[in-house]
C-alpha cells in the first residue's frame, strides 16, 4: 500500500485540535545508528569482570542495575549478623556492589554521546523543525518518550540557527528550582499537581534523571558542558541512581512505573490524551512491538480520532506488516462505535528527523 509522506501526514491531521507524539528507539537510532540500536542496557553491559552478579539479577528476577546493586549492599550490611564470620563475604558484596556502578557508568557512557557537541548543530535545528509540529503553534500537544537518552533533552535545549527558522517550542517537563538550593545543577520535579501542563515526558524515564531518596532531581550539567561519564559517575557515587525502565516484558515495565510518582504520572497523562476525542497521536521510531503494551494499549482502549504511524522502508516486508496489523489491532480495540480509530502510515524517512 502506499504511504503518505510526513508533510502529507501532518496537513491531514490539521483536522484535530491537539496534535500528539509517542518516540520509539527509532528516534535515536535515526540520529546515530552506529551507537544506539535495539536492546536494553543490561543486554549490552559487560559482566566478565564480576561475573557472579549474574546470579544477583537471576535471583531478582530483574533486569534493573538499582535493585541489584540495592541488594548486594543490604545483604552487605545484614550478612555478619547471620554468618558469623561472614565478613569476607559481605567484603565481596560490596566490591561488587562497586563494581555495578561502574559497569552501569560505561555501559551508559558507552553507548551514549558524551556532550552535545558531539552532534552536528544541523541535525539538531533539523530535530526542532520536526518537534515544532507537537509543541509548537496552535495544534501544540505533548511529546511522550519510551528513550532514556538524552538526544530528546539535548534537542529542546539547544538553540535554533542563527539565521533561519525559529520554534517556541513547549519544554515544560514538571521540573522546576529546588526552593532549598535555587542555584543547584539539578531541578526537581515539583510533583503531579504542577504536572499537569507538562508536555514533555519520558514515560521510561531518563539518563539526566536521578532518584536521591528524597527528590527525583533532572541535572543539568549540559548547560556545563560536563560529559555524561562524570554526571552518572558523580551521582552514583551519592547513592542517587539514573531513573530508567530496564525490565524487558510489559507487565514489569508497567509494575516498575507504577511505583513511582513520576513515571505513573507520565503514563496517566497520556491515557488522559489518549482519551481526547479530538486529539491524534503520531507514532515514529516504534515498532508497536508487544514489550510496550502497557503504553500502547492506551491507545487502542482511548477515544484520540486517528494514529499516523511511521513506517521504513518498504511496506510489504515482513517487519512493516506486522507493524501495520499491530497499528490495526489497537483500532479493534475500540469499543465505542462514536471514537472509531482511524489508522494512516507514513513515510518515516520523509520526517527528515535528524535532516536530510
Amino acid at each position: 500500500m502506499p504511504l503518505l509522506t510526513f508533510p502529507q501526514a501532518v496537513a491531514d491531521s490539521e483536522d484535530f485540535s491537539k496534535r500528539h507524539l509517542l518516540l520509539g528507539n527509532g528516534f535515536s537510532i535515526a540520529c546515530l545508528p552506529d551507537i544506539f540500536h535495539y536492546g536494553s542496557l543490561f543486554s549490552r553491559a559487560d559482566f566478565t569482570a564480576v561475573p557472579e552478579v549474574a546470579a544477583v539479577f537471576a535471583a531478582l528476577g530483574t533486569q534493573d542495575f538499582e535493585a541489584a546493586i540495592r541488594a548486594l549492599e543490604s545483604a552487605a550490611r545484614i550478612l555478619p549478623a547471620y554468618a558469623g564470620a561472614g565478613h569476607e563475604a559481605a567484603d565481596l558484596m560490596l566490591a561488587h556492589a562497586t563494581a555495578l556502578k561502574e559497569i552501569l557508568v560505561q555501559t551508559i557512557a558507552g553507548n551514549h554521546p558524551h556532550v552535545p557537541g558531539e552532534i552536528p548543530d544541523e541535525r539538531f535545528w533539523a530535530c526542532r523543525r520536526f518537534l515544532s509540529h507537537f509543541l509548537a503553534g496552535p495544534k501544540a500537544g505533548c511529546v511522550f518518550t519510551l528513550n532514556y537518552d538524552l538526544l530528546l533533552y539535548w534537542t529542546l535545549m539547544h538553540e535554533d540557527p542563527p539565521f533561519g527558522p525559529h520554534f517556541d517550542l513547549g519544554t515544560n517537563d514538571g521540573f522546576g528550582n529546588d526552593e532549598d538550593a535555587p542555584d543547584a545543577d539539578y531541578v526537581v520535579w515539583q510533583g503531579e499537581t504542577n504536572a499537569h501542563s507538562a508536555c514533555v515526558m519520558f514515560l521510561h524515564g531518563a539518563l539526566h534523571l536521578y532518584d536521591s531518596g528524597k527528590d527525583l532531581l533532572k541535572y543539568t550539567w549540559v548547560r556545563k558542558g560536563v560529559p555524561l561519564i562524570d554526571q552518572a559517575r558523580d551521582a552514583l557515587a551519592r547513592n542517587a541512581f539514573p531513573l530508567f525502565v530496564a525490565e524487558g516484558t510489559s507487565a514489569k515495565k508497567k509494575a516498575a512505573i507504577r511505583h513511582n510518582a513520576y513515571l505513573y504520572q507520565g503514563l496517566k497523562q497520556f491515557s488522559s490524551n489518549t482519551k481526547q476525542g479530538r486529539h491524534c497521536i503520531f507514532v515514529f521510531g516504534h515498532s508497536l512491538a508487544e514489550n510496550d503494551d502497557h503504553i500502547l494499549t492506551r491507545i487502542g482502549r482511548g477515544r484520540c480520532a486517528k494514529l499516523y504511524v511511521g513506517v521504513y522502508g518498504d511496506p510489504d516486508t515482513p517487519v512493516n506488516q506486522e507493524i501495520m496489523a499491530r497499528a490495526s489491532a489497537l483500532a479493534g480495540m475500540r469499543r465505542e462505535e462514536r471514537y472509531p480509530l482511524a489508522v494512516a502510515f507514513y513515510d518515516a524517512s520523509s520526517a527528515q528527523v535528524w535532516g536530510p
